[in-house]
């Protein structure tokens, strides 16, 4: 790319073109880790309001002000980052890492963005359990304002990823599906994703867009190693978890298997984690949807919850160690995507049977959420009529009112602690 922002061209063939291919190639100007650490920082500091804002942030940063990369591309990275399964935005911003200063850049990109958000929550889950009887409703407003936050994302994923019939039908049978085998939840998931995409296949096939290729430097040899690794970890840590009694590779399997199987990242891993972390009694359910709300508070990921999960579980491995091995172990299968995806993701995107399974498992995504909006968070977070109408102020705060998530997580704690102490 120029200073400007344009793929640069020998002059020998049309702009980010490969003769005779026919396929769009973009190769961006390098930069260095050091730099891309720092702009990722900035972003992790800021970017509040979840997957959908990050987007945005995202497009003014790194397009808009830096044009590391250009629309067309960026557009290109949305569509892999939710193509896949992991953490949405992270894998956004490791694509543009990796686009802009190969493998170490987009470890750059995700450690910048994930840093301060992951140290807020290890300190939240450090002192959970120090938490005394006056916080109790501070911290049951924070289970009370997960409600309306699902519930808005269920809203919004539901019209931008099952607009028509056949994919709302998709969706209404993955949550009957997902509240009727509720247990264990990986395995009631990952059914329900292959029937989505079965289902896609079948029902919604339609016209395939350009390939388009991307250069990040990585090699083949990375690509294939990485692809190769996912698989091998998602198949050999349930067996290692049944074979050796070591809570250190539970806790690995529990998040690795969490982040390698949610689509559509943020609050969709919400069901995954609770079936992983509530089910075995390693976190109470109480703890653990405070801290979901408390997520909401904070910029950067919201799969940085998981570092509140490892550092507030009962059992070892737990507090700051615990923390470090639930994040990396959640975010480890979106970098190995991304890695194994990227270079080839325009091409596999243009075929019409790919986009037709992946929209189908997109609905499914859907169902799954508003699944887990009825279980486990309505059933324990309204309780009362009180409860009922702390979520729905907190709702039109968020829909009508337009505040920040942040500061509606904050009044609405605090709320719950007033009505405590009536």
């Amino acid at each position: 790319m120029d200073g400007q922002g344009r793929p640069v061209t020998d002059g020998s063939e049309p702009s980010g073109r490969d003769a005779g291919s026919g396929s769009t190639t973009f190769n961006p100007e390098r930069g260095s880790v050091i730099e891309i650490l720092w702009v990722a920082l900035r972003l992790g500091l800021t970017s509040f309001g979840g997957p959908i804002a990050h987007i945005g942030y995202f497009q003014d940063e790194y397009v808009q002000r830096r044009r590391w990369v250009d629309e067309e591309t960026f557009a290109d990275l949305v569509a892999l980052s939710q193509a896949f399964p992991g953490a949405g935005s992270s894998k956004l911003g490791m694509a543009i890492g990796m686009a802009r200063g190969g493998l170490w850049g987009g470890f750059a990109a995700w450690l910048g963005f994930t840093l301060p958000s992951a140290v807020i929550m290890t300190v939240l889950g450090v002192t959970a359990s120090h938490l005394t009887e006056e916080a109790a409703g501070w911290i049951h407003g924070l289970v009370v304002v997960a409600v309306p936050v699902v519930g808005l994302a269920v809203w919004k994923l539901w019209r931008q990823l099952a607009p028509d019939r056949s994919r709302s039908s998709i969706a209404v049978l993955a949550t009957l599906a997902v509240i009727a085998f509720p247990s264990p939840a990986r395995t009631t998931i990952v059914f329900v994703f292959v029937l989505g995409g079965i289902a896609g296949w079948i029902l919604l096939r339609r016209e395939a867009t350009a390939p388009r290729s991307y250069r990040h430097g990585s090699g083949r040899r990375a690509t294939a190693v990485s692809a190769a690794l996912f698989f091998v970890l998602l198949g050999l840590l349930p067996v290692a978890r049944a074979t050796f009694d070591a809570p250190a590779i539970a806790t690995a399997d529990a998040f690795y298997g969490s982040g390698a199987l949610v689509f559509g990242g943020g609050s969709v891993v919400l069901p995954l984690l609770e079936s992983e972390t509530v089910g075995p009694g390693w976190v109470d359910e109480n703890t653990f949807i405070a801290g979901f709300g408390a997520a909401q508070a904070v910029p950067g990921p919201i799969f940085t919850f998981s570092a509140y999960l490892g550092a507030s579980m009962g059992t070892e491995p737990n507090g700051t160690g615990g923390a470090l091995l639930a994040l990396v172990a959640i975010f480890l299968p979106s970098f190995l995507i991304v890695v194994a995806t990227l270079p080839s993701f325009g091409s596999l995107r243009s075929r019409v049977e790919v986009q037709a399974v992946l929209r189908g498992v997109n609905a499914a995504v859907v169902g799954i959420l508003l699944a887990a909006l009825y279980d486990p968070l309505w059933s324990s977070a309204i309780l009362s009529p009180e409860d009922f109408g702390l979520a729905l102020a907190a709702l039109g705060l968020l829909a009508f009112w337009k505040l920040p998530p942040w500061l509606v997580v904050i009044l609405t704690a605090a709320a719950g602690g007033l009505l405590a102490t009536l």
